[in-house]
């Protein structure tokens, strides 16, 4: 009796903790979003928490209307997809050798890669690398110097390491080889892991900003996030009224608003990947 009062506690507890935990990540998320639909006389009032205030569409409508935020979108667009591309190839090319003991060199080239989690070349020697490669002012600056993520590597490698010796030896006596093997049983098994690296990657793409700032100049090569730096931070707002038909447009209103149309997008695929998600952080975390 008494270990099932202290397990309903212990449920009781858990809930509760999640449910302010849940309340706190959802919080500003809403408060966003209810600014985005507010007056602005509303909003600078401080009257706006929870629910819009006087109601308005016209900051969404300029957004949506406006050139430049549909041309960082997509571009951003256009990174995530190919990025995400880029790093899952390279990722999964990468470990999926570095899971067979039979690499010569092996250990070696894994100290290496684990090396550039803790050291790399630096801001500046870095930006003449790209500087040199003639990759300034083009997507491949946001792509190629961070085109493998080593903390991804390990999960799928460990991953790889995971699966039964047994479906290889099996493989190779039919005549498969190493790359058969890979894209014909090692990959349809792997679905939950790359999904899961997928989301990764594919939010880090949508979210940049730091090598944007750094390597893109062109203005449209502007990440959304880089856009939202126009708006939010050095309140470049005039931006968004340009081509709209209303020119009382609130200022606030329109930050709010480019930041839930940067937003949104990656909010609305997350769903589709959910699922494959959980499993495959049950299965990194059961193998590793």
């Amino acid at each position: 009796m008494g270990k099932t009062k202290g397990r309903y506690m212990f449920q009781a507890i858990n809930v509760l903790i999640m449910v302010v935990l849940a309340a706190a990540a959802i919080f500003p998320f809403i408060h966003v979003l209810a600014r985005s639909l507010s007056d602005e006389a509303a909003i600078t009032s401080g009257k706006v928490v929870m629910l819009p205030v006087d109601m308005t569409w016209l900051a969404y409508e300029a957004v949506i209307h406006n050139a430049g935020m549909n041309q960082a979108f997509l571009f951003t667009a256009y990174l995530t997809v190919v990025g995400t591309l880029v790093n899952l190839l390279l990722t999964v090319f990468g470990a999926y050798p570095l899971s067979k003991p039979g690499l010569i060199g092996r250990k070696g080239i894994w100290m290496f890669i684990l090396f550039t989690m803790f050291f790399s070349g630096g801001i500046v020697p870095t930006y003449l690398v790209v500087k040199a490669l003639g990759l300034l002012d083009s997507v491949w600056a946001l792509i190629f110097p961070i085109a493998i993520s080593t903390f991804n590597l390990i999960i799928m490698k460990t991953f790889f390491q995971g699966m039964p010796v047994e479906l290889d030896e099996a493989a190779k006596l039919d005549g498969a080889t190493d790359i058969g093997i890979l894209f014909r049983i090692m990959l349809p098994l792997s679905l939950p892991i790359i999904a899961t690296l997928t989301l990764f990657y594919a939010v880090d793409h949508w979210n940049e900003f730091y090598h944007a700032l750094l390597y893109n100049s062109d203005s449209s090569k502007f990440t959304l996030q880089l856009k939202l730096r126009e708006l939010v931070l050095q309140g470049q707002t005039a931006q968004l009224m340009e081509g709209s038909s209303q020119q009382n447009i609130p200022k606030e209103s329109l930050k709010a608003a480019s930041i839930m149309y940067a937003t949104l997008p990656i909010l609305v695929v997350y769903p589709w990947l959910q699922k494959y998600f959980v499993k495959g952080a049950l299965i990194g975390s059961l193998k590793s």
